[in-house]
């Protein structure tokens, strides 16, 4: 039987007490660093597709009719009315990637402190052990994407 102290709410406030829940905290601290990682990478590739389309309808005549999606409903306007929404929405998503950014980096340091704390050492497939401060930070893989000829 587990008791849990009086005031203290669930198990994120107290102390893993075996392996297997240090192993569980930490592989629940690594899934939610790679969450954030992937939503400030699928922001980003927003801010991209916004600054595509502020860039190719900016030189336009202002009155000239475009349409925009809004709620699954395409939308007829013009570029005066459209440009502004779009450059604001894009301002609002690099916000939030800012946002992101800080949270992330919050993670990593508790990370780090949790690998401190219970001396977590991270085994390379050959039995060598490797800190991983010693990680290169741009290690993930990804994919580079080229400007789209229409």
């Amino acid at each position: 039987m587990r008791f849990i102290m009086a005031g203290v709410s669930g198990s994120e406030h107290r102390e893993p007490i075996n392996e297997q829940e240090v192993a569980a905290k930490y592989g629940s601290i690594r899934t939610e660093m790679n969450q954030i990682y992937s939503k400030i990478t699928e922001l980003e590739m927003e801010v991209s597709e916004h600054s595509l389309v502020i860039n190719a309808i900016q030189p336009l005549d202002p009155t000239r009719r475009c349409y925009r999606m809004i709620g699954g409903v395409l939308v007829e306007r013009t570029i005066k009315e459209v440009l502004p929404a779009v450059q604001q929405n894009k301002e609002g998503i690099e916000v939030v990637i800012a946002r992101l950014n800080e949270a992330l980096e919050r993670k990593k340091k508790e990370l780090t402190d949790f690998e401190t704390k219970y001396k977590i050492r991270i085994r390379k497939n050959d039995g060598e052990s490797v800190d991983d401060n010693s990680k290169k930070e741009g290690s993930a893989q990804g994919v580079l994407v080229g400007p789209a000829n229409a």
